[in-house]
């Protein structure tokens, strides 16, 4: 039963917290792991990422598929002040989520204090969950400054 105290908590935590989110994954995952289908935990952790990306891409594109966002419109967002900052900030977050990756791929245990990281910023400072990704790359940045700092 290695990890199913942990699922429960998350899943409790996430129905407390109302992030349902949360607590679908934690319930999904105790499901597979009560099932005994322990051959699909090798296919999410390699897979899963990509699958939620995908879908968060194609729920973002959706404006494009229906006409509601115009080449022209897009464009002149490429080029004007929001957009020049937009390109900026989508570059630094996608380094940040890579960094995020990799400390996610290091220290995989650090997904408990992201995750209630998480759920306090939801509750308290009413943000929203779009995932743990960015929130290890900001992890990884500020243990990168702490480093930098001490020495």
């Amino acid at each position: 039963m290695h990890g199913t105290t942990l699922l429960v908590a998350l899943l409790l935590i996430g129905l407390v917290a109302r992030s349902n989110l949360i607590a679908m994954a934690a319930c999904v995952l105790l499901i597979i792991k009560l099932a005994n289908l322990n051959f699909l935990f090798p296919l999410l952790e390699r897979r899963g990422l990509e699958v939620g990306l995908l879908f968060l891409l194609l729920s973002i594109l959706v404006p494009v598929a229906t006409g509601k966002i115009n080449e022209r419109e897009m464009l002149y967002n490429l080029t004007s002040l929001p957009g020049l900052l937009a390109l900026f900030g989508g570059a630094l977050a996608t380094h940040l989520n890579g960094e995020g990756l990799r400390l996610l791929q290091l220290q995989p245990e650090i997904i408990f204090g992201l995750v209630i990281g998480s759920i306090f910023g939801i509750v308290f400072m009413g943000g929203v969950p779009v995932g743990p990704l960015m929130a290890a790359g900001i992890t990884a940045l500020f243990m990168e400054l702490a480093f930098w700092l001490k020495q």
